[in-house]
C-alpha cells in the first residue's frame, strides 16, 4: 500500500451544536457548512490541512452503514482520517491488505456522492480511518 498523503482530518461529534462552539465560535476556526442544511463543518484553507471538518455521528453512521445510527455493537468512534492513494484500484487493493492483515472493514471501497471513493475501517483507538481517492486531488 502506497499513502500519498494525509487526505483529511475529522472530529466526529454526537453534539454538532457543542462542536460549532468550540471549533468556530471559540477557537476561531475558519469552519463553513458543506451545504446550508448540513451540520458537516470543513475547510481546505486551514494551512497544514488539506481538510479538517467536524462530521456530525449521524452522517458517519449514514456513510459507513448506510442508516443514521451508530450500531450499539461498534465502538463510537471520536475521529476519521483518511488517508489518499494514487487512484480507485489503489483502495481496492489497500481494503484487501488490510482484511489479509486482519482488520475488519466498516465497508470496501464505493464512491459517495460528492465523487470520493473510500474504503473505511475501525482503527484499534476506536477512529474511522479511510483509504481515500479524491480526483479533484490529483489535477
Amino acid at each position: 500500500m502506497k499513502i500519498q498523503t494525509v487526505a483529511s482530518v475529522a472530529a466526529i461529534t454526537a453534539d454538532p451544536a457543542a462542536s460549532r462552539a468550540l471549533y468556530v465560535d471559540t477557537l476561531g476556526l475558519p469552519l463553513e457548512r458543506a451545504a446550508e442544511d448540513d451540520d458537516y463543518l470543513l475547510s481546505e484553507r486551514l494551512p497544514g490541512t488539506n481538510h479538517f471538518g467536524v462530521w456530525p455521528l449521524t452522517q458517519a453512521a449514514q456513510a459507513c452503514f448506510g442508516r443514521p445510527d451508530w450500531p450499539s455493537d461498534v465502538p463510537v468512534p471520536q475521529a476519521c482520517v483518511e488517508f489518499e492513494v494514487a487512484d480507485v484500484d489503489a483502495i481496492r487493493t489497500a481494503a484487501q491488505e488490510l482484511r489479509d492483515a486482519g482488520y475488519e472493514m466498516l465497508h470496501d471501497a464505493r464512491e459517495e456522492p460528492w465523487g470520493q471513493v473510500v474504503a473505511r475501517l475501525l482503527s484499534p483507538e476506536h477512529l474511522v480511518v479511510g483509504i481515500s481517492y479524491m480526483p479533484w486531488k490529483h489535477g
